[in-house]
């Protein structure tokens, strides 16, 4: 028999949460937003209003009794292991926003709490639904054993202020948006990191780092990877690259474009129009949970790409080599 998810909490309703809820509300007429929860009082009350949806000041309250099939936080990094824990003990599915926690440390306590309290969680790395990356994972049987990667993210100055309070997000650039290139190094030539060496520096931020770049050895020195991503750039790219015995994949994931490339010869590969990447993320975990089937993106993979962000600031700061360490 099917498992019923009709009503779903949202913790964290700003800037990323919104989506979450529009997309609760516009995309899927089987599940209803029943409960928000947000620091802001004002704005707390004004979602609840538009939405419909119970508020709670404290997302505690969700866990103690809102009844509710499942729930989705949309919050910094830092609340993560209080909120896994929560929904552990209360047995409620979870899906938690990417960075899947603020270190590897905390992450194996959330690891902890799951195992003692078996309860679905899916981590959020939304950038494996967006339609570049779905092609070249498509192609990448085409050219053979990986050996070289290179990925680059650059963005815009980002206006919100908690990410640069390391209290609160737990770091910079490396673990917010580095997670998603270290989980595609991995997902792309099915290697583990073993090893990083990195540097970063803060541009426009005061606190933490806005730019870095990282290699990253994979496998048993299979392949090498770059990442090199800023948030002070005036322009925005998302470059990935993938390098093969048999050819070369290259793509953009923000301007929607890929090639095969082999030889001196690029052939451009399908891709398919650009979808919501969070409505997708929604759509999965829903369908994993109805079947009772495993979690499409369980918590390891997400607290592997943390692995690799913690080796980062570890190498940075001691200009070093650093050594991925392992989960368990």
């Amino acid at each position: 028999m099917e498992r019923r998810v009709e009503r779903i909490g949202l913790i964290g309703v700003g800037k990323h949460g919104q989506r979450y809820a529009r997309h609760l509300r516009d995309d899927f007429p089987d599940l209803r937003l029943s409960a928000i929860s947000r620091r802001d009082p004002e704005r707390l009350a004004a979602t609840a209003r538009a939405t419909g949806a119970v508020p709670f000041a404290d997302w505690r309250g969700m866990f103690d009794g809102a009844d509710l099939d499942a729930v989705i936080a949309v919050v910094p990094p830092t609340l993560h292991a209080d909120i896994v824990r929560a929904a552990a003990l209360a047995r409620v599915p979870l899906l938690l926003e990417k960075p899947a926690a603020p270190t590897l440390a905390d992450g194996r306590a959330m690891r902890a709490a799951l195992a003692a309290s078996p309860t679905p969680m899916m981590v959020a790395q939304t950038l494996r639904y967006n339609g570049v990356v779905c092609a070249m994972l498509a192609a990448r049987p085409r050219i053979g054993a990986v050996h070289s990667l290179s990925f680059t993210q650059r963005f815009e100055p980002s206006r919100l202020d908690w990410l640069d309070d390391p209290v609160r997000s737990g770091g910079g650039m490396i673990l917010h948006t580095g997670v998603h290139a270290f989980d595609l190094a991995r997902l792309l030539s099915g290697l583990e990191p073993t090893a990083v060496t990195c540097q970063m520096q803060a541009i426009h931020t005061l606190r933490t780092e806005d730019n870095f770049v990282a290699t990253i050895a994979l496998g048993e020195d299979a392949a090498l990877a770059t990442v090199a991503c800023s948030r002070a750039a005036g322009g925005r790219a998302g470059h990935v690259e993938v390098a093969g015995a048999g050819g070369t994949l290259i793509g953009d994931h923000v301007h929607g474009r890929a090639w095969l490339v082999v030889g001196s010869t690029a052939q451009a590969l399908p891709v398919e129009a650009a979808l919501p990447t969070v409505r997708e993320v929604v759509r999965d975990f829903v369908a994993a949970l109805r079947a009772d089937a495993p979690m499409p993106i369980p918590i390891d993979e997400g607290l592997r790409a943390v692995a690799v962000a913690d080796a980062c600031y570890t190498a940075a700061r001691s200009g070093r080599v650093a050594a991925v360490e392992p989960l368990a």
